[in-house]
């Protein structure tokens, strides 16, 4: 009898011991994106933590944005030699390292120190896109030369041809070649449980703000005071072509202008004005996706703004399907409800090319800055990377609806 020869013995697949001991401590228990979130609420006071995690009314959308993807099963294919694979991408004609960016989020230089500046330093390093909110609290050209290659500018516009092009100019000027329309604020959305946490824009001080931030004492010190002492008071930088109001104020209020007007004559404006990629964020059905291409974007986010507009809009996961039917030449995108990296593979197997991760990365900057957003990135890289060789793919252009079976 012929006996086969032993291969050499290998090395267990998996962590060593000591593998996470070059991470700073508050970040050795993380282990996933949604892990974040527990830390950033021992860390954050009570109005910024509510704010950030918060919906609407009662937070239908924000529930249904992850039931969409657990409603999709993978099939995988096995034997597969998947030594060779990798994430990388190209989107609108830019490369990116992985097939996911950071969303835009409002006032995150309150949640971390220098929020704005260090969530887009740690995009670029790691070669994805970083989207700057319009509500930010940084100025947009501080941003844009934190991230020259990755950074894309978002904003929220009234209906006033002259506030477009004075914002538009600016924009420019900044340096920013990719300018994201957010088109699903025709109003205020009922935020309830804004109220409910004490959160307001800008914030009202009083003794229970104080209080709330007296209890969470590494915020107090390390965003707050360091902010003030270093910055002086944050202000809403990018509203529009001048500075807005400050974040804390007893008597100002912000003012929103006429967004209600906003209609596609201005967006139609707005592709006269702008020569770079012009993206349309804020769309969940599939005529506005069609409207979007004839009005000449390069690209749409499948969004219902993390559930935080209309309660019971519809996933952006679940209007995916006839939005590719409906893009022509765009690139079709999505946000709102991205956890794994099997999300990410559900996302892209449906069409999507691209997809954001927001309140996760500004978790991740609240406790622990720019190494924070370091690890979230590396985290939903190293998943992706994983579920590519589990599913028996090398490139993400082998992903398509035949890898998903509706559950």
């Amino acid at each position: 009898m012929t006996t086969m020869p032993q291969a050499p013995a290998r090395q267990q697949v998996g962590p060593a011991p000591n593998a996470r001991k070059h991470l700073p401590r508050r970040l050795r228990h993380v282990l996933s994106l949604d892990d974040f979130e527990a830390a950033a609420q021992r860390h954050l006071p009570r109005p910024i933590f509510g704010y950030i995690r918060g919906g609407v009314e009662d937070n239908v959308s924000v529930s249904e944005n992850r039931a969409a993807f657990s409603r999709w099963m993978l099939r995988t294919n096995v034997l597969v030699n998947v030594s060779m694979r990798t994430q990388a991408t190209t989107l609108m004609g830019q490369s990116y390292q992985a097939p996911f960016g950071i969303a835009p989020m409002g006032i995150c230089a309150l949640s971390a120190f220098d929020g704005d500046v260090v969530m887009a330093r740690a995009a670029e390093a790691a070669g994805i896109p970083y989207v700057l909110s319009g509500a930010s609290l940084t100025r947009m050209e501080d941003v844009a030369a934190a991230a020259p290659t990755c950074g894309w500018f978002q904003a929220y516009i009234p209906g006033e041809p002259a506030h477009i092009e004075a914002l538009v100019a600016r924009v420019t000027a900044a340096g920013f070649k990719t300018l994201v329309l957010t088109v699903d604020t025709a109003t205020l959305a009922n935020r309830e449980n804004n109220v409910r946490v004490g959160f307001s824009t800008p914030l009202r001080p009083s003794l229970r703000l104080a209080w709330d931030g007296l209890v969470r004492p590494h915020w107090l010190l390390g965003t707050l005071a360091r902010t003030l002492l270093t910055k002086g008071m944050p202000h809403f930088e990018n509203a529009g072509a001048t500075r807005g109001v400050p974040i804390i104020s007893g008597s100002v209020v912000r003012q929103f202008g006429l967004r209600d007007h906003l209609s596609w004559d201005h967006l139609a404006l707005m592709r006269r004005l702008w020569k770079g990629r012009l993206v349309v964020k804020g769309i969940t059905a599939a005529d506005d996706v069609r409207r979007a291409e004839q009005h000449g974007a390069d690209g749409v986010i499948l969004s219902n703004h993390g559930g935080r507009q209309l309660d019971g809009t519809i996933a952006p996961l679940a209007a995916l399907p006839d939005a590719v039917a409906a893009k022509g030449a765009m690139a079709l995108m999505l946000d709102s409800g991205v956890r794994r990296g099997t999300d990410v593979i559900k996302a892209l197997s449906l069409g999507a090319d691209h997809v954001f991760v927001g309140r996760p990365m500004v978790y991740a900057a609240a406790i622990q800055g720019e190494a924070g957003i370091a690890h979230a990135i590396q985290l939903l890289k190293d998943e992706v990377h994983r579920d590519m060789a589990l599913l028996g793919v090398n490139r993400l252009d082998e992903l398509g609806p035949d890898r998903l079976v509706l559950r």
